[in-house]
């Protein structure tokens, strides 16, 4: 193991249990990272005591009022190596995710990709993973952006791309992909290498969620046409349901969106219940999730309005 690898991650209100497992898996790993760096946002509920509680595994910064780009940053600074694994401390990471994005990175990438697999228990959960989570076999090393939760670079390649943006509370680690795109990064798929996302548990949550994705896509100039693309769709269909021909192309054109999400639904749970609700909960939830990206966006756009800097 000639390659030093520091792991670092950022949290805020995890919850005991959930940093508990996110520590265990640490341990887990069946290559130990070389150094482990946490930043603590601000918690108040109980995480701060099993992170301190946590003894020389980890390296523990106390930064009240970071969001998750200035808590990365900060911990990259700390960092003593010069490759960075990065995840999130609610996630649970996979015996061998570490191992294999270190393979990666010795094989000579810039940038060592994860996947991540849904935890999802309660039947909404289940539907909004199949929303929203793509599975490891749909990654086109080409095109993906790797989320944070699951990846690993080098310090000069995440540099040379500017880091992650403070000024952007959401959506942070897109941009920073986008940036490692456009520098000729060697980006390595490793879709093996799998963390355990937690899916939001509610509607309210998962609103809120993907409304902040967008908005911070409009403030940070993101995705205008794939956004613009939405709101014609949603502002087209009151007319297209007016008539016969219109009505059939939106069955259509619901069916063929809706395919991908189903076919996931079907593989992530053996529920008869879950998968029968699923035929109307997976495009709903679709439908749902689109409209608090175009609330969102709209948000965004007006914040940016007010705030261009």
């Amino acid at each position: 193991m000639s390659l030093k690898i520091t792991l670092i991650s950022t949290v805020r209100d995890a919850g005991r249990e959930h940093i508990a497992e996110f520590l265990a898996s640490v341990r887990a790993q069946t290559r130990a990272p070389d150094e482990v760096i946490i930043v603590d946002g601000g918690s108040t509920d109980g995480t701060l005591t099993v992170l301190r509680e946590a003894g020389d595994l980890i390296t523990l910064i106390e930064s009240p009022d970071a969001n998750i780009p200035m808590g990365r940053r900060i911990a990259i600074q700390a960092a003593t190596h010069d490759v960075i694994a990065v995840s999130d401390a609610d996630c649970v990471l996979t015996p061998g995710w570490l191992e294999l994005l270190a393979g990666a990175m010795e094989s000579g990438a810039d940038v060592a990709m994860g996947a991540y697999a849904p935890i999802g228990r309660t039947s909404f959960e289940v539907w909004s993973a199949a929303t929203h989570v793509p599975l490891p076999s749909e990654l086109d090393e080409a095109t993906f952006m790797p989320s944070s939760r699951s990846v690993a670079f080098r310090r000069e390649t995440y540099e040379a791309a500017g880091g992650y943006p403070d000024w952007l509370d959401v959506g942070e680690d897109m941009y920073l992909d986008i940036r490692l795109r456009q520098q000729g990064a060697v980006m390595k798929l490793v879709p093996d290498a799998v963390t355990l996302w937690r899916v939001r548990p509610t509607m309210a949550a998962t609103w809120k969620q993907y409304a902040n994705y967008a908005r911070g896509d409009a403030l940070a100039g993101m995705w205008p046409k794939r956004h613009a693309l939405r709101f014609v769709i949603y502002a087209a269909l009151p007319i297209l349901l007016l008539s016969r021909v219109g009505r059939l192309l939106v069955l259509v054109g619901g069916v063929a969106y809706a395919f991908k999400p189903m076919k996931r639904m079907y593989g992530f749970t053996r529920d008869p219940l879950q998968r029968a609700g699923g035929v109307v909960g997976v495009p709903l939830l679709m439908a749902f999730t689109d409209l608090a990206k175009i609330a969102g966006y709209l948000t965004g756009l007006a914040q940016k309005r007010r705030s261009p800097r």
